[in-house]
């Protein structure tokens, strides 16, 4: 009896060891400031885990774009020999799937602006988030989590399909203070995203309500830009800056949304930012996503530039502008 034991816990640790050599990513994590804000994924989670992701290639790459054409409406009919990419300036080795998605589940962050340069409609931002989160969240299938942020980053709801515990979540915000907003989104992407591993697909995306200046944060706007594209979020931004001019802030935001594949939007009466909002459900619905191996890919941990193009006349691609190859 005690050799046929001893026999059986020799054998379960060796497969406990097996495993752990097979899978380095189960040892894997990211080191950096935590923030209480964006609470971290329990470990008795599965879908906190990185078993998920133990099979996944790491010279396959994923990107999700969309298409336009001269006058910016969506064009959802293409295929693949529509378009010409470019990875790190080379074509694809190959090309694994295309596919049209128009409903993906959606992993939303919504960000927005408390600070005191929001205070003068702020209340008809909350409403008009809150429309939004109501049209563009089912239950069961998509999910979403609302931030607050000024000189900090207060998480008001964490991810939830319950679109009551968001809409409570964004009443709750009140403003006032400075504005950290290269913190806000480096932390949303790094504690929330990058931690996000669904077993599908999914659409994940930032929208940040802000007016785009920031004179609080410690994280700088490249390294904001370069967590979002670790995370493959995508950010969108709607500018709270109603004064009719171009400022500096709205630069911000249309380099954050650019360098993610995103877009920002500029509405100059209160009731377009309704609209606005409109538009980024309707373009998260109106997607392309191709699967590729890179050509001459080494699993370096630089990153590699993504170009994708129509080669229809007057059609516009948006994507996201690279990603960092993993490291091993």
């Amino acid at each position: 009896m005690s050799y046929t034991r001893t026999c059986r816990l020799v054998a379960a640790l060796l497969t406990t060891f097996a495993l752990a050599c097979a899978s380095p990513a189960l040892a894997q994590s990211y080191t950096g400031s935590t923030v209480s804000a964006y609470p971290s994924a329990s470990e008795d989670d599965p879908q906190s885990g990185s078993m998920l992701t133990i099979h996944k290639r790491v010279d396959e790459v994923n990107v999700l774009f969309i298409a336009t054409d001269k006058h910016g409406k969506f064009v959802r009919d293409l295929n693949q020999n529509d378009f010409a990419i470019l990875d790190d300036h080379k074509p694809p080795q190959s090309i694994i799937n295309f596919r049209r998605e128009t409903d993906l589940p959606l992993h939303l962050g919504l960000l927005i602006d408390v600070s005191g340069s929001a205070h003068s409609r702020f209340d008809f931002e909350q409403n008009a988030a809150i429309s939004f989160l109501q049209h563009a969240i089912r239950a069961h299938f998509d999910k979403a989590f609302v931030v607050g942020f000024n000189k900090q980053s207060q998480m008001a709801q964490d991810f939830t399909d319950n679109v009551e515990l968001l809409s409570t979540g964004v009443h709750k915000l009140q403003d006032g203070g400075g504005t950290a907003l290269y913190d806000a989104i480096y932390r949303a992407a790094k504690e929330k995203f990058l931690k996000d591993r669904p077993d599908r697909p999914v659409r994940k995306a930032i929208v940040v309500v802000s007016d785009g200046e920031d004179n609080q944060s410690e994280i700088t706007r490249a390294q904001a830009i370069e967590m979002a594209q670790r995370a493959e979020v995508i950010i969108y931004a709607i500018s709270t800056d109603d004064s009719g001019l171009i400022l500096r802030g709205d630069k911000v935001l249309e380099q954050l949304a650019s360098a993610t594949g995103g877009r920002a939007f500029f509405p100059f009466k209160m009731k377009d930012i309704t609209h606005s909002f409109a538009a980024i459900e309707d373009e998260l619905r109106s997607q392309y996503v191709v699967s590729y191996r890179p050509a001459d890919f080494d699993a370096d941990g630089r990153y590699r530039s993504i170009e994708i193009s129509a080669l229809k006349k007057d059609l516009q691609v948006r994507a996201r502008k690279g990603y960092f190859a993993p490291q091993q």
